[in-house]
């Protein structure tokens, strides 16, 4: 088991064909031929047995250092530890097998006593390859957003660099070429606008015109499409992505206790805050097209428009459950009939559907705390008892060819609804009804904003919502409760009685005040000409 040295040659016998082996005249030439190397390792785990070899040395001494390198690293391990001399055994194979040199003494015995994986080569994205795939208990959506920032960002940017070796400098480089990359987008989108722009100003009639369009739209046609730009929360996002990878690799002990991506300053994400649809802002988008902000929501008003518009649509029931009770379109698509309890008036939350690409899937709601019990009133509850006898109606008429998939929400056969959609769906209600434009998941934000501004306390708001927790519903609906705060101000100081009331203050002049108890042009006891004139 000490490891042998051998010398051979590819000298043929002309006149077998056949390779002359150690028969070969020349061997007794000490600079004929190449030498190998051979060494047993430990059995695999499987009991097989293996063997390290390398071949390709020009003198035997350089065959011999090799195997006093393969011998003193075999010698790191305790006799009485199987564990390390397997893992020794496993990074010696891997060595002979890529062809690559041996790892350096000191550091493999270092990285062994660690309890740090021996093969230090590993790539950043052989490593991201890795931990996604043991990711199997992700939801579908999580898997996606987590393939996505390392398919289109980490790989390309950090893949080829050795996992040991990543450091804050790699990163700060990734996201100085992502910005740089935002900056090459947002200048081709403004080319390709103004060219769109300008060919819509240009006459059909005419030669010259007609030349002008063509050259316009063969120019157009060679740009670039539109981009989206890698915004600052998406960077927070892909910096997340691979500080919880790293974190893993240091928990089994593969890199060392340092993790480069905790390190890196971005610039802070901003989560949109929801905004109210108000008669200015309604205003605005009307002569620009411009939405206040990405998170819109209705007026109570509006929201009523709505409902009142779709009042004899097949799914009113659903729309209507999504705008009061906050249901994510994932979720109001997977709600079964055994989640509706019309005694008590209640609908458990316990599976949704996503979308995979354009396929449809079921898994389990957002988070676990997406996992709830929602209270109806009375009239979501008749809705519903409502909408299972029409429901029954269409079974019995699409009689055999009906699928029975326990949805209360589905297609005309009973089919999965599909929550793309949905979307488009909600989109041309939303158009039809002349309402400024909201998202499907915006109804979700206005069901929020009707239980905050009714003065329901915000931990019922955040568990019926499935938020994990209340300052993710604080920090959405901020713009909201910040108006809640003011009406909650306005309305502590009209309790508080008061004798004197100051009425305005304008620059210059005292400010004036009135009594609580009577109005201001009335004269006071002891008021004076002077008094009576002033008033």
């Amino acid at each position: 088991m000490n490891g042998t040295t051998t010398r051979r040659c590819s000298c043929r016998n002309p006149e077998t064909g056949k390779n002359y082996g150690k028969a070969c005249p020349k061997l007794s030439n000490k600079r004929h031929g190449t030498w190998a190397v051979r060494h047993e390792l430990v059995n695999r785990q499987d009991g097989t047995r293996r063997e390290f070899r390398r071949s390709g040395f020009g003198t035997s001494a350089e065959a011999a250092e090799e195997l006093s390198k393969v011998r003193a690293l075999l010698a790191i391990p305790d006799a009485d530890d199987p564990v390390a001399q397997l893992a020794m055994s496993d990074m010696l194979e891997t060595c002979a097998k890529s062809k690559e040199p041996l790892p350096d003494y000191d550091e493999t015995r270092r990285r062994l006593s660690a309890g740090q994986a021996l093969n230090p080569r590993m790539t950043v994205g052989e490593w991201l390859d890795l931990w996604l795939a043991g990711k199997k208990r992700l939801r579908v959506n999580g898997i996606k957003r987590y393939d996505t920032d390392i398919r289109v960002h980490l790989k390309p940017h950090l893949g080829h660099i050795r996992l040991d070796k990543l450091q804050v400098p790699h990163l700060d480089r990734m996201f100085d070429a992502i910005n740089e990359s935002n900056i090459e987008i947002e200048e081709q989108r403004a080319q390709r606008r103004a060219a769109l722009e300008e060919l819509k100003t240009i006459p059909w009639k005419g030669a010259e015109n007609r030349a002008r369009r063509q050259w316009l739209k063969a120019a157009i046609d060679q740009m670039p499409p539109f981009r989206r730009i890698t915004g600052i929360n998406t960077q927070h996002h892909i910096k997340a992505t691979l500080r919880a990878a790293l974190n893993t690799a240091i928990a089994q002990r593969i890199i060392p206790n340092y993790n480069p991506a905790e390190h890196v300053e971005l610039l802070p994400g901003t989560r949109p805050k929801a905004l109210v649809w108000t008669e200015e802002r309604v205003a605005h988008w009307e002569a620009t097209g411009e939405r206040p902000s990405p998170v819109m929501v209705w007026t109570p008003e509006q929201t009523g428009t709505f409902l009142d518009f779709i009042a004899d649509h097949p799914l009113y029931a659903m729309w209507r459950l999504i705008a009061f009770r906050g249901l994510r379109r994932g979720e109001a698509c997977g709600v079964r009939w055994i989640d509706h309890n019309g005694r008590t008036q209640a609908l458990s939350v316990a599976t949704q559907l996503v979308q995979d690409g354009w396929e449809i899937v079921e898994g389990a709601p957002k988070t676990d705390s997406g996992i709830r019990i929602i209270a109806l009133d009375a009239e979501s509850n008749r809705d519903l008892e409502a909408h299972r006898r029409r429901q029954d109606k269409a079974r019995k008429k699409w009689g055999s060819a009906w699928q029975e998939t326990g949805r209360i929400f589905t297609d005309e056969d009973g089919s999965w609804l599909h929550p793309g959609k949905v979307s488009d769906m909600f989109e041309r209600l939303v158009a039809a009804a002349g309402l400024p434009p909201v998202r499907l998941h915006d109804l979700r934000h206005g069901a929020a904003t009707l239980m905050l501004a009714a003065g329901v306390d915000i931990k019922v708001v955040s568990e019926t919502l499935g938020h994990s927790d209340t300052r993710i519903t604080r920090d959405i609906y901020q713009a909201v409760l910040d108006d809640l705060a003011r009406a909650a101000a306005e309305a502590v100081v009209q309790l508080v009685p008061r004798s004197r009331r100051r009425l305005r203050a304008v620059p210059g002049e005292r400010a004036t005040h009135t009594s609580a108890a009577e109005p201001s042009s009335s004269k006071r006891p002891d008021a004076g000409p002077a008094d009576e004139h002033t008033a």
